[in-house]
């Protein structure tokens, strides 16, 4: 590598703004140094905790566990070369580390490649040469990560506080699921039911659909922008039936009309969440055999009530009520709940399936047109360019020409700093 094409990298990182960072040290090492991907975990940026460039199949499905585990795993922050599961395979990888913000560099499939870097070295000494190149610009760029997060303006702070609300959503989603296996795992072991041999089998064959569930649950989640009250209300019972077959639980599900509205993702998600926590809650309790959960659309929100035939010990302050709660008015519903001593509880759920209205003060001060808003308002709740384009009847090049006039009007740069601004105007 020359000197000149060195200076230009330098200069490359340190102009890089942190959403290129990684695709700026990449374009650096490969002239020397080739690989499939190049991933950054660093936990100095919060909301985006991983930075990538390269192979999408790799980019796209490295998980924060894997690479916690590679940091773990390290025996320094020196060049190491081992082997690791990355984006859910068994990969040659290089991994570095940087010990004052224990920030991670991982490269898959690495090989030296250039001559102008080993010109006149052979075997270890070219590899040598190549690491230690690498090395400079990798601490180059995490010293640099950290300056920028340190002194990140206000809408970036914005940006990464919408992003770990989102790694929050998913994850409480993933924890709900992991709740309601554990619990049924437990009640098919209780049953008094099924002799040991019985119990193993059914234990087996429910942590195995179990875990088919938690591997695909992220492409599902990705791909589901909106969903047929049905579906949702049938996926929420599947993921019940085990608990009721089980345990001495008696879950009677009410069914909203096949017809209904559609509901959106995070409506879906949202609905699911709280049937199963609640649920959980009431299980809890002595003296529950019968919990009775319906769905129904009034074409504006989604209405659940959930029933117990229990004593009436729920309490509206226990910390699992008080996260629903949360997760309710997330977004924007309400909860209430009534519990008659003796005679059980009676918890009812409303769910708005539009985002409210626009509010006024700083959305005002944007200049917004009526259909700039209502495309906003759209992005703010989740939807994707083709959902848009079909809830407004515009064609998808008409949605991004309006992202693009929302971006400008707004100043920002991406579609999560534009969430992140809405939401702290107020707009969801």
């Amino acid at each position: 590598m020359q000197n000149w094409d060195l200076l230009h990298s330098v200069s490359d990182l340190a102009a890089a703004p942190l959403n290129r960072i990684a695709e700026s040290l990449r374009q650096a090492t490969l002239p020397f140094l080739a690989s499939n991907a190049l991933v950054i975990f660093t936990e100095d940026c919060t909301g985006r905790p991983q930075k990538k460039a390269g192979d999408e199949g790799v980019v796209s499905r490295v998980s924060i566990a894997e690479l916690d585990r590679l940091r773990s795993a390290m025996p320094g922050e020196e060049p190491w070369r081992t082997s690791a599961v990355i984006a859910g395979e068994e990969r040659e990888v290089l991994a570095l580390g940087y010990a004052p913000s224990q920030a991670l560099l991982v490269l898959t499939d690495p090989s030296v490649t250039a001559p102008s870097v080993t010109a006149g070295l052979e075997g270890s000494e070219a590899e040598e040469e190549a690491l230690r190149l690498l090395t400079y610009l990798w601490r180059l760029t995490a010293r640099r990560i950290q300056e920028k997060v340190t002194d990140a303006p206000p809408s970036y702070l914005l940006e990464s506080r919408a992003a770990s609300a989102e790694r929050i959503r998913v994850t409480a989603e993933l924890v709900d699921q992991h709740s309601t296996t554990l619990e049924t795992l437990l009640a098919a072991l209780r049953s008094t039911s099924m002799d040991d041999a019985a119990a193993r089998a059914s234990v087996t064959d429910l942590a195995v659909k179990a875990l088919v569930d938690l591997r695909t649950l992220s492409d599902r989640t990705s791909d589901l922008v909106e969903e047929p009250v049905a579906t949702a209300f049938e996926r929420l019972r599947e993921d019940l039936r085990p608990l009721m077959h089980f345990s001495n639980i008696d879950i009677q599900f009410i069914e909203p009309p096949a017809n209904g509205r559609a509901l959106p993702g995070e409506v879906a998600h949202a609905a699911r969440a709280v049937v199963r926590g609640l649920v959980l809650a009431i299980a809890e309790q002595p003296d529950v055999r019968r919990v009775r959960a319906q769905w129904d659309c009034d074409g504006e929100n989604l209405l659940i009530n959930v029933r117990d035939d229990g004593l009436g010990a729920l309490s509206p302050d226990s910390p699992s009520i008080a996260r629903l709660q949360q997760r309710v008015q997330a977004v924007d519903g309400r909860m209430s709940l009534e519990v008659m001593q003796g005679w059980g509880a009676d918890i009812s759920v409303v769910l708005p399936l539009d985002p409210p209205p626009a509010p006024g003060g700083d959305v005002a001060v944007w200049d917004l047109a009526p259909r700039e808003l209502e495309v906003l308002q759209l992005l703010t709740a989740g939807q994707r360019n083709r959902s848009i384009a079909g809830a407004l009847h515009i064609s998808e090049n008409t949605v991004k020409f309006h992202i693009r006039n929302l971006f400008r009007k707004l100043d920002v740069r991406s579609r999560a700093e534009a969430i992140a601004l809405a939401h702290s105007a107020g707009l969801r």
